[in-house]
């Protein structure tokens, strides 16, 4: 469990990983590609949807929900098969950390990154994995970045905010506390209060 370092109260624990779901397939049309279906005629011959396959991705996502213990080896082959690379990877990287192998979870969320740049649950993952091995510059680091690239995921604000009390940058982790506060509901923002309450008075005491 996480503390927060010259303060008065113990911090209660990170939010952890957070796994890639399913992404939404983009609408052809929305990128110029026209419909070719949209038009035709009301005599024309009625279109069947046949079953397609399962995509590696998602089979190995929903293995990986079930708890399945091949949801690995399935990545592994998402992966090989180059279907859906850094979701793949990112999520490849939770299983590798959750099963201590933290050097290959490092590699996996770095390779994801490799792929797309601004994907927001491996930077997210990859602070989470620098915060559980006390590395906190790159941890601030790559919060950093998922807020950027998504300013509404609350986890971030919160456990970014400990990584910054840790580092006794008291102000700016008073501002990612309250930020977390203004994004979750009352019942969530009791997480943060004791933190809050115990770094203003670190702030008063320190002025």
């Amino acid at each position: 469990m996480a503390k927060v370092l010259h303060l008065h109260v113990q911090a209660p624990s990170k939010f952890g990983f957070k796994r890639v779901r399913k992404r939404k397939k983009k609408d052809p049309e929305s990128h110029g590609q026209m419909n070719l279906f949209s038009a035709a005629p009301s005599s024309a011959a009625r279109i069947v949807n046949l079953p397609s396959p399962v995509a590696p991705f998602e089979l190995a996502l929903s293995l990986d929900e079930k708890g399945e213990v091949k949801a690995a080896e399935a990545y592994q082959k998402a992966i090989a098969a180059g279907d859906c690379l850094a979701d793949a990877y990112c999520n490849l990287g939770i299983l590798q950390s959750k099963a201590g192998r933290t050097d290959e979870a490092f590699d996996s969320f770095t390779k994801s990154l490799k792929h797309a740049p601004r994907h927001l649950e491996s930077h997210y993952n990859l602070a989470n994995l620098y915060f559980e091995i006390g590395d906190l510059r790159l941890a601030r680091e790559h919060y950093e970045i998922a807020v950027k690239i998504e300013p509404r995921f609350s986890n971030i604000y919160f456990n970014l905010g400990l990584v910054l009390a840790m580092s006794e940058h008291y102000r700016p982790a008073v501002a990612a506390f309250s930020k977390y506060k203004e994004l979750v509901s009352k019942n969530e923002a009791c997480k943060a209060d004791e933190l809050l309450a115990s770094l203003e008075r670190t702030l008063r005491l320190s002025s």
